[in-house]
């Protein structure tokens, strides 16, 4: 009970924290550290673009993370689109059937170009 003229003391309300900001900026990290494992870092980055921008247009008050995590997950998918394209466009040079002509020159394209896959052997005896 507060006498007539008195305000009761309430302590101040911590700053609001923006979820969506903070998941933005989780996921744009785990894209780029997932860029190592087959580009898996591809699709966490893309969604930390979409909730970061969506924190970022609704004016959130911490909008700090949410600028780290666009940022972040962008030049993720950035190198993730330009090593895609890199390893697609060597792929189809090994493909291509007017440069390696029978299978083996374009099997030794490929062990040539990417020494990372293995290759299985299928010879019969």
């Amino acid at each position: 009970m507060t006498l007539p003229g008195y305000r009761t003391y309430s302590p101040p309300s911590p700053p609001r924290r923006s979820t969506l900001a903070r998941a933005s900026r989780v996921l744009g990290i785990v894209g780029l550290v997932g860029l190592v494992f087959c580009l898996a870092g591809m699709i966490p980055a893309l969604v930390g673009v979409v909730l970061g921008t969506i924190s970022l247009l609704r004016r959130d008050a911490d909008r700090r993370p949410a600028i780290v995590g666009v940022v972040c997950s962008a030049l993720a998918l950035v190198i993730g689109a330009v090593a895609l394209v890199w390893l697609l466009s060597k792929a189809a040079e090994c493909g291509d059937e007017t440069r390696y002509p029978d299978d083996s020159s374009r099997r030794n394209c490929v062990e040539r170009e990417f020494p990372f896959a293995k290759s299985r052997s299928t010879t019969t005896p």
